[in-house]
């Protein structure tokens, strides 16, 4: 089965039960048609660069899944559908990365920004 990766921003006035609660939710919907979620990351709040629907700041969750095209639509369309989602960004990915996503490891791991001036 093709491989995806999905973002998708929650509202800020969620408390954080609840935005890992719309993770939970939107597995079930890919499982109940026939894919799976290899592993799934909550990001916290973080500030967005734009006001998106007057909000500042939005709830980031990240899925790795292993699901059919037809998974995914239903699983976008719902996130469409949803008031509290507000962004949605799925890319079919050719391979999943191991470990933790970049948004989840430590600065130190990071390549160090002072490296690149000298």
């Amino acid at each position: 089965m093709p491989l995806y990766e999905h973002v998708f921003i929650a509202r800020q006035d969620l408390s954080n039960a609840q935005a890992e609660g719309l993770v939970e939710h939107f597995s079930t919907v890919l499982s109940d048609n026939g894919g799976k979620v290899v592993e799934s990351e909550y990001w916290g709040v973080k500030t967005m660069a734009y006001k998106i629907n007057k909000n500042r700041k939005g709830h980031y969750a990240f899925l790795r899944t292993d699901s059919p095209a037809t998974a995914v639509q239903e699983m976008e369309r719902l996130m469409r559908l949803h008031d509290d989602v507000m962004r949605v960004l799925t890319i079919k990915v050719d391979e999943h990365a191991e470990g933790p996503s970049i948004q989840m490891q430590k600065r130190d791991e990071r390549d160090n920004r002072r490296d690149r001036r000298n």
